[in-house]
């Protein structure tokens, strides 16, 4: 039965009755799952009952369990890698271990985020392994294990990797690759506005910076002035090593801008490539409208006209008073 990537459900009305906890003292070796770095406590693992879809638990029953890790603090759709890996990968060897049917495998294609740590299943094809070991250089520890599996988490990744889960079944030794690609989510979203205060009919520019992400492709930038978009872009290229990703959008200034924030939005899919969609959001900026004011250089045009108009006037009064008086 394969074990691959599955974006969480929705939570069902019953489930095992686990807990997280703070501390992990006074739980029995086995029935704990510490939670990744950060997350400072553990999920105490009821293993009298059967596995549901819930909160603790993201996965479905659908016929093949999948792994898909997600952060205990972050929900799915922001943080798709993460404490929940652990869980759920343990969950799914505890529901299926004894079932005598086909062993269940690891993906072989992972995205992790960079620094991050990823749960490795090691499985063989036999039901008797000899020498069932995880080949790498990054630091790893066993969770668990039964004869036909051991599930690993292996920490610290930092650029693409190769796993070799080796095995010797029947005397032949066997080899199982996982490819592991390390991405650079969204972290940061800046958001900046050429003016903080414009008059209307000004034309102003919005620059949106998302810093040191990769892959580009698949990442999409959206500009927002309060839910409406203004302007969005969905970038390509496989770079592997992060870029900053920048969009510009110039627009000019409406009374209406005045009343709602303007934002950025980040969003990098991964689904495709074996991995999940991570979502940021900048800090909201406002932007002070005014009417506009008048042309300083008309103003000086019109006075002067003005002026001139006065002169005149004045100088034709002037001469008809004389040629009366010159007349009298």
């Amino acid at each position: 039965m394969a074990l691959t990537s599955l974006l969480p459900t929705e939570p069902a009305s019953r489930g095992p009755k686990d807990s997280f906890r703070p501390g992990c003292k006074g739980l029995k070796p086995g029935s704990e799952i510490r939670s990744s770095p950060g997350n400072s406590g553990c999920w105490k693992l009821d293993l009298s009952h059967p596995v549901y879809p819930s909160q603790h638990h993201p996965f479905a029953d659908t016929g093949s369990l999948q792994l898909f890790p997600v952060s205990l603090q972050t929900p799915p759709e922001m943080s798709p890698f993460g404490g929940w890996g652990t869980l759920t990968a343990f969950l799914a060897l505890l529901c299926c271990q004894g079932s005598g049917g086909k062993a269940f495998e690891g993906p072989e294609h992972l995205m992790v985020g960079s620094g991050e740590f990823q749960v490795i299943n090691c499985t063989a094809s036999c039901t008797d392994p000899k020498s069932l070991v995880l080949e790498t250089h990054l630091n790893k520890t066993l969770l668990d294990s039964q004869a036909q599996w051991k599930l690993f988490q292996v920490y610290n990744i930092s650029k693409d990797e190769q796993l070799l889960c080796s095995f010797t079944c029947a005397g032949k030794q066997e080899t199982k690759v996982f490819n592991i690609t390390v991405f650079y989510p969204p972290k940061q979203v800046l958001l900046t506005l050429s003016h903080t205060s414009v008059a209307v009919g000004t034309l102003f520019t919005i620059e949106c910076r998302v810093p040191a992400v990769a892959p580009l492709e698949g990442l999409t930038v959206t500009l927002l002035r309060g839910t409406e978009i203004l302007y969005n872009q969905t970038f390509v290229g496989t770079a592997r090593f992060p870029h900053d990703a920048v969009v510009t959008h110039h627009t000019t200034a409406h009374r209406e801008d005045g009343l709602h924030n303007f934002s950025c939005e980040a969003q990098m899919d991964l689904r495709s490539r074996g991995g999940g969609l991570v979502h940021r959001v900048s800090d909201p900026q406002r932007l002070e409208v005014k009417e506009p004011v008048p042309n300083n250089q008309m103003v000086t045009i019109i006075t002067i006209v003005i002026m001139l108009l006065i002169l005149f006037v004045t100088f034709v009064l002037l001469c008809r008073h004389r040629l009366r008086t010159s007349n009298t």
